[in-house]
């Protein structure tokens, strides 16, 4: 890929592309603190993009071995986050390729990070348009939360994931899924009409979400 000289100089700014470069003349404690920083939200992005932590920590260990190995050829065309999730997406997508579209996938449960401490609330009370009267409480909503996000396609769960967790633009999480950010941006619309689908008759009536994943063409 071909960086000009502007963008170079543009994304040069961006303190994890500085430690890129450092990589890239060979600096391991660069490295080392570059996986310090991300390995965690990672682990997160892909856990819940491939339901196995195990396979998770697998493909995350694949992500920083490409990154390394491309060190002598990296330039700075976009932000070192972009760059790193456009590599964990391709690997997430080759993962789920290879395991022949489980339809049925099981999200490891944990109460720390994004989906711990802020399971997409404000995104669903905004797309159910109210909330119940009864109060739910933290640790059921986060699994129906997972359960929801099960059913959406590849695509649309990488898109949720990067914009909810990440907090990636539209054009950020473009270039990570090779995408245009109109793409995007129908790729987030229908992922939320989804979940409102999936979880209105929860909000309602209390019925737990069902897991008929959709096909990945969207």
């Amino acid at each position: 890929m071909v960086v000009s000289e502007s963008s170079a100089r543009r994304y040069a700014l961006d303190p994890d592309v500085r430690l890129m470069l450092a990589v890239r003349d060979d600096n391991a404690a660069s490295f080392e603190e570059l996986v310090a920083r991300y390995q965690g939200r990672l682990m997160t992005v892909l856990r819940h993009q491939v339901g196995s932590r195990e396979l998770a920590e697998d493909l995350a260990q694949n992500v920083f071995l490409r990154v390394y190995r491309a060190r002598k050829s990296y330039e700075p065309g976009a932000k070192f986050a972009t760059w790193l999730f456009t590599i964990a997406n391709n690997e997430a997508s080759k993962a789920l390729r290879s395991q022949s579209r489980r339809h049925e996938v099981t999200l490891a449960s944990s109460d720390s990070g994004p989906m711990g401490s802020r399971p997409l609330d404000r995104m669903l009370q905004a797309s159910s348009g109210q909330m119940p009267a009864r109060q739910l409480a933290k640790a059921e909503m986060r699994d129906i939360v997972r359960m929801a996000l099960e059913t959406l396609s590849e695509r649309q769960r990488m898109a949720v994931l990067l914009s909810k967790f990440e907090g990636m633009s539209y054009a950020e999480i473009a270039e990570a899924m090779d995408l245009s950010p109109q793409a995007v941006k129908s790729l987030l619309t229908r992922a939320r009409e989804n979940l409102r689908e999936v979880l209105q008759p929860y909000l309602e009536r209390g019925d737990r979400p069902t897991f008929d994943a959709q096909d990945d063409h969207e």
